[in-house]
């Protein structure tokens, strides 16, 4: 059983290496429905994966300068606070309950199927916001707009640990058309880092981190990850994010049926 975690993190480095999204997406419907982990425990461990991989991801993009701080602690003052009460919320109803667990199982769902909207939709959605300049935010409006998105992706991070990712990403060139791609994966690992930190410390307080298994993850993920980046340049990213939309399809389906 081992052996399969390490090479499921494997394929999900991978799958993260060459398109830049998927991973919480991936792992912890594959947790849920492959392996039967309970989904609390399943967003638990797939946060502790997060926050140690993005952490890593982080360092680099702040060497590169790719990160705006600015962007990062507006981000945080929504989304940490809304961690924290989502982690009180689920102490509250209890996060083993089996009604509470088929709520979580739910949320993934619905998680997944936002990561499929922004990965299909990104570019028709910046090509309306940069034809359309008199609708972009701007000074304080933007500002507030910014804490509220990231109170909701705190929420629903804690909840299913999916959404810093590609929809946090969509959200930031919605709102920050200007930045380059490189800012954007840059400030979206960077804020996510405290939050899925924050999120992750919440359910090992509630208990529900698998240690052994996050330690296997990190064993396939860590090369996965490299192999992926090293090999995304000779495969078309259209196709990429295609196959993965659909695979994300497909399993948020299976999460709901």
């Amino acid at each position: 059983m081992l052996l399969t975690y390490i090479i499921s993190g494997f394929a999900v480095g991978l799958l993260v290496g060459m398109t830049g999204v998927g991973g919480g997406s991936l792992m912890t419907p594959l947790l849920t429905l492959f392996f039967n982990v309970p989904p609390a425990v399943a967003v638990g461990t797939d946060l502790a994966f997060a926050s140690i991989t993005k952490a890593a991801g982080t360092l680099t993009h702040r060497l590169r300068g790719t990160v705006n701080w600015d962007i990062v602690k507006r981000l945080c003052w929504g989304a940490l606070p809304a961690a924290v009460l989502a982690t009180f919320a689920l102490k509250y109803f209890g996060t083993l309950d089996k009604q509470i667990g088929q709520i979580i199982r739910y949320s993934i769902a619905g998680s997944v199927l936002l990561t499929v909207v922004a990965l299909l939709f990104k570019g028709k959605m910046l090509n309306w916001i940069n034809t359309h300049p008199e609708r972009q935010l701007r000074g304080r409006p933007l500002a507030i707009a910014t804490i509220v998105c990231g109170a909701v992706l705190g929420v629903l991070v804690t909840v299913s640990s999916i959404g810093a990712g590609a929809i946090g990403a969509t959200l930031l060139v919605l709102l920050y058309p200007r930045l380059t791609a490189a800012e954007v994966a840059g400030t979206d690992i960077a804020y996510a880092v405290p939050l899925t930190a924050i999120a992750a410390f919440g359910h090992w307080w509630l208990g529900s981190i698998n240690w052994t298994l996050l330690a296997t993850l990190l064993l396939g993920s860590v090369p996965g990850i490299t192999l992926g980046s090293w090999i995304a340049r000779s495969v078309p990213e259209r196709f990429l994010r295609g196959l993965l939309a659909m695979t994300l399809t497909g399993v948020a389906a299976k999460l709901i049926f």
